[in-house]
Formats: C-alpha cells, structure tokens, sequence
C-alpha cells in the first residue's frame, strides 16, 4: 500500500507586500507536492493584502488575519499555533519556487528524524547566477556572533558554480525559506518575539542543535528571493534591529561561563562600524547602533531569564565557527566560503 505523504504547511506571512503575492503566489500554488496547504498570514496590513487574496485566491489558500502586527517572529507564532501539519514551510513572500523544490526537503526530513530544519539553495530571483543574502547555500556564525553563509560573507555575493551543491549541516536555516518540523518548533518554544524581526531564525536554529537536533541544507533544492520586501535594505530600523538582536542572541545562547566578555567586545566591534559608518558619511546609522546598544541593556534581565530557560531545554554541545569572520574577510581577504 502506497504511503501517505507527511502534510506540509506552506505559511506565507505578509505585510503591506499586495504585489509581491501578486508576483509570487502562482509559483508557490504550481508546487508539486499533493498533501500541501498554502497558507497567507496577513499581519495586520495596511493596504488591500488580504481582500486580495480573498478575491483572487479563496478557493486555493487559507487566510489568516492577525489583530495586529506581531512582527516576523510574533506572526508565525500567532499562525503556526492555529495551523495543523507534520511540516512547516515559513516562505518569505517574496520568494519564488520552481515546481519541485519541496519534494527534496521532505524526503530528507523523513530519512533523518534527528533533523529539525532545513532550508533549500537561496539564489538572488535578480541575478539568479547569484547566491542571495539572506541565507544562500547555508548559514554559519562565527565566535563573534556575526552571522555568515555558504556562498555570502558580508556583502559578497558568489556565483553559484554547483561548488556547495553538497547537502550539509549548517548553524542557521534561513528564516526567508524554513523547513521545520512542527513538533519541533513548538517544542522547542518558537520564534522569539521579542526579537521582532532579524536573526530569531538563528535563536531558533541554536535552540534545536542544543536539544540535539540539526540544521541541514539541502542544495538540490532551490528558490529564488527577492529579498528587501518589508524592511528595506539600507533602512534604519533594519539596522537597530540587527545590532540590537544579536546581542541579545548571543547573551541568550552562550555556553561560555565568559559570556559577558564575548558581548563586551562584540559591543566594541560594533563601535569601529560606527566609526566607519561616520567616516563613509553616515552619522544617523552611529546614532542607530547606541540606540541598539542600549535597547539591549534595558532589556538584559528580560534575556537572562529567557537565557536560564535555554539551558534547560537540552544540553547538546554547540559548536559556533571557531574563528573571527571579520579578521578573515576584512584583514586577511579570504572573501568567499571555501576560502576559510
């Protein structure tokens, strides 16, 4: 008898981005996969997003509509509590998917049931010679906390020649295209909102790996993103919350009984980018990461105690990159991943 396909979730959280569902959604209903549910959460828009869908895609997606806007992480924990299946898809929507990327992710799921997430090739939908972003062939993080990828350090974008077409585990899935069981997610307490937006993906994706479950990317599939839908890059809310959040990350998350060293020199790490941000003309963006420096000191205790509930969700062993990715990229050269 033939099996039955595990049900995935395929949850697409929106904000004020109409015509990115417009440009987007055909690709993600053409999946071919049966037991699949496409999903929209709209978080409280402000444009016409979800008498949109209503009117052009009632019959073939599920709409959600938050009270408010929960951010990133808040949103698909306000969703993913209502939204039944064996798999979660958290897809950015501005993301376009080839009709068979799905099928790879869950087959790799089923043969491994110590995976927890996964995410697909991230190829820039621009230049898809390209690798994205936000996430590309895998996602690492250095001793530092600075968050880095197969095929993107910093802002060097490789072309994607097959060279990390080889499934692998990473550190981080990206949170524009995750595949994550749902047991496991919310096992593991979900996204963290209070991080609103940037970098709870990789707060989540430690928390799974401390429990003892990996983080794989699979390259044989791929999507391709847009990247920039809701924050703009360059913005400077981007940037506070970026500064902001992986502070907290790493003072949630560290095993170090130095733990506050790490977050002291990451925090004069961060004051040469604001030297440079001054030197390339860009004073507001200095005022961007005190602002961000001191959100995270008023909300240290807040992190503490979310800090003593990591340690008692597991206590596997998490190995960051062991070396700083800002010596290798800005003083030694090495600008590409397989330089490292």
């Amino acid at each position: 008898m033939k099996s039955v396909q595990p049900k995935v979730a395929i949850v697409i959280l929106n904000y004020n981005t109409r015509l990115l569902l417009e440009r987007f959604l055909p690709s993600v209903l053409a999946t071919a996969y049966g037991n699949k549910e496409v999903w929209v959460v709209d978080n409280a828009s402000t444009d016409d997003s979800a008498s949109y869908i209503k009117q052009h895609f009632a019959e073939d997606i599920e709409l959600l509509v938050s009270p408010e806007n929960y951010g990133y992480a808040g949103g698909y924990n306000w969703a993913l509590e209502q939204i039944e299946a064996d798999y979660y898809v958290l897809l950015n929507s501005d993301v376009r998917v080839p009709e068979n990327w799905l099928s790879p992710l869950v087959d790799m799921a089923i043969a491994d049931k110590n995976i927890g997430a996964i995410q697909p090739k991230i190829l820039d939908a621009k230049q898809p010679e390209l690798f994205e972003y936000a996430g590309a062939s895998g996602g690492y993080l250095d001793k530092w906390g600075y968050p880095f990828c197969r095929g993107r350090i910093f802002d060097t974008l490789e072309e994607d020649k097959g060279q990390y077409n080889k499934p692998q585990k990473a550190f981080w899935a990206t949170g524009a295209c995750m595949f994550i069981r749902a047991e496991v997610y919310h096992k593991a307490g979900a996204l963290d909102a209070d991080f609103f937006a940037h970098m709870e993906e990789i707060d989540l994706c430690w928390r799974l790996q401390r429990m003892g479950y990996s983080v794989m990317v699979q390259p044989s599939s791929e999507v391709y993103h847009l990247g920039g839908g809701t924050l703009a890059e360059g913005s400077e809310r981007k940037y506070f919350l970026n500064f902001r959040n992986n502070l907290i990350l790493l003072a949630k998350n560290l095993d170090s009984p130095f733990w506050l060293f790490t977050i002291v020199w990451r925090m004069l790490l961060d004051g040469v980018s604001a030297i440079k941000f001054m030197l390339d003309g860009q004073p507001k963006r200095v005022g961007t990461i005190v602002k961000a420096h001191v959100a995270f000191w008023g909300s240290l205790s807040t992190t503490l105690r979310k800090r003593k509930s990591v340690k008692k969700i597991g206590n596997t062993k998490v190995d960051l990159y062991s070396k700083s990715i800002v010596w290798h990229y800005f003083a030694k050269g090495k600008k590409v991943f397989t330089d490292l």
